[in-house]
């Protein structure tokens, strides 16, 4: 099974620019705890997540409404493309204790996939289950 096939292609992204309040403000509409962020023509720069809003500028004293979102965004994310395994991107997960991936086609964004999205192809259900299982022991640990 391809990733394109079981991806979510609606996406919101931020731009590095924007502030962290804003970015918070997209989550809460959208219902995400994470957002890509993207550069103009679309490439992703990184990713902000709301444990990264949390941890990276309100416990540390940083203003939201004026701090930009390149300031406290996780680089150097991994990726996958539409073309890639389902099976491989489970591993990819597993193995960097991430929950979802930003989808690239010719290093633009073209969509996300998530464990959620693997749990519910019938196919996967039971390795996402115990990928998420080792992600959020890994993560409660931290």
């Amino acid at each position: 099974m391809k990733v394109k096939q079981i991806m979510t292609d609606s996406v919101i992204s931020v731009g590095p620019r924007e502030t962290i309040a804003h970015a918070a403000r997209l989550m809460k509409r959208s219902d995400l705890g994470a957002l890509p962020v993207c550069d103009e023509d679309g490439r992703v720069r990184g990713i902000v997540t709301d444990r990264d809003i949390v941890t990276r500028c309100v416990a540390g004293g940083d203003d939201p409404d004026i701090t930009p979102v390149r300031e406290i965004m996780s680089r150097g994310i991994t990726a996958c493309r539409l073309e890639d395994e389902a099976d491989d991107v489970l591993h990819t997960m597993s193995a960097n204790q991430v929950r979802r991936l930003p989808v690239t086609e010719g290093g633009k964004l073209v969509g996300m996939v998530s464990l959620g999205d693997l749990a519910r192809s019938e196919y996967f259900s039971m390795e996402a289950a115990q990928a998420l299982t080792e992600i959020s022991s890994n993560i409660l640990r931290k």
